[in-house]
């Protein structure tokens, strides 16, 4: 018998997935916790129409994340730093004070956890950073640390 899952089930299948199972489990086990349904023409076009408008909002998030890499990219910040001696900062540049000044500098905000940073800025000069916006989609910025 062909049945629709409604929710993941163990060892079976994951939700909106076509199995084949016995009568007796979709009867006695599937069908009373509302696990499944019978696969007929009406819940196979449900799965098809769902499949398809989950790859059309992931098409529309991936070319929104494409623009906003292009903005990204298109942004330069410039960070002013003070400094001591030998020109040694006093603490240091990390993604939480990038995302703030690309958040006012430039009107773009990002999660300080999308900005790929190796470790903290410690130094005057220009960087260049990835801003993983979207899986396979990433921006360039550039940095630029000044003394105040």
């Amino acid at each position: 018998m062909k049945v629709v899952l409604l929710q993941d089930v163990k060892s079976q299948g994951k939700k909106n997935q076509i199995i084949d199972v016995s009568e007796g489990y979709a009867r006695n086990f599937l069908f009373p916790r509302k696990l499944a349904v019978v696969a007929d023409a009406k819940a196979i076009n449900d799965v098809k129409n769902k499949e398809s408008s989950d790859k059309h909002r992931k098409d529309v998030e991936k070319a929104e994340a494409s623009e906003l890499a292009k903005k990204i990219s298109a942004c330069k910040v410039e960070i002013k730093a003070e400094a001591g001696n030998e020109g040694r900062f006093y603490g240091a540049i990390t993604a939480k004070d990038i995302a703030e000044a690309l958040k006012s500098q430039c009107a773009l905000e990002i999660d300080k956890r999308k900005i790929q940073l190796d470790a903290p800025i410690k130094a005057f000069g220009t960087y260049i950073l990835d801003v993983k916006v979207y899986p396979d989609v990433v921006g360039k910025l550039t940095v630029t640390v000044t003394e105040k």
